[in-house]
């Protein structure tokens, strides 16, 4: 009975040591994973961050594009009111003018006016307002 006893003694003492073992991986590997999370989180802040700033420099890119377009559609409407305007222009150029001032100046500079290396032919599908930052799915319940 004694040395069923101590063997049995000896057997739950390996176990322990087992799951001593398995405890301190598992606390290592915890750690390990909860600082990559830290360095994730700083990362993802980072990006929001830097998405927000970028979004406010197109919102004043846009506003001064407005601005300008306004601006030259002034001086359009200005040249084919004035009776010199006529005069001083060309045939040709009267056309051209009478064309832009009839349309949205923006649709009618659009191909030479924007860089052809961004395609905005998708800007009502992924255009920057439809972008929530709805930062609650970032609360992780810890446990």
């Amino acid at each position: 009975d004694c040395i069923r006893i101590a063997r049995s003694f000896e057997a739950t003492r390996q176990r322990c040591c087992r799951l001593e073992q398995d405890g301190r991986r598992a606390r290592e590997q915890l750690a390990r994973v909860e600082a990559e999370r830290a360095a994730l989180e700083v990362k993802l802040k980072h990006a929001r961050n830097q998405v927000e700033v970028e979004m406010q420099k197109r919102h004043r890119a846009e506003a001064e594009l407005e601005k300008q377009e306004r601006k030259l559609q002034l001086v359009l409407e200005l040249l084919m009111r004035e009776p010199w305007g006529n005069e001083a222009l060309s045939r040709e150029q009267c056309s051209v003018l009478s064309a832009l001032a009839g349309r949205r100046l923006g649709a009618a500079l659009a191909p030479i006016g924007r860089s052809s290396a961004v395609d905005e032919s998708c800007q009502s599908l992924l255009s920057h307002s439809d972008i929530s930052y709805d930062r609650t799915e970032d609360d992780v319940v810890r446990c």
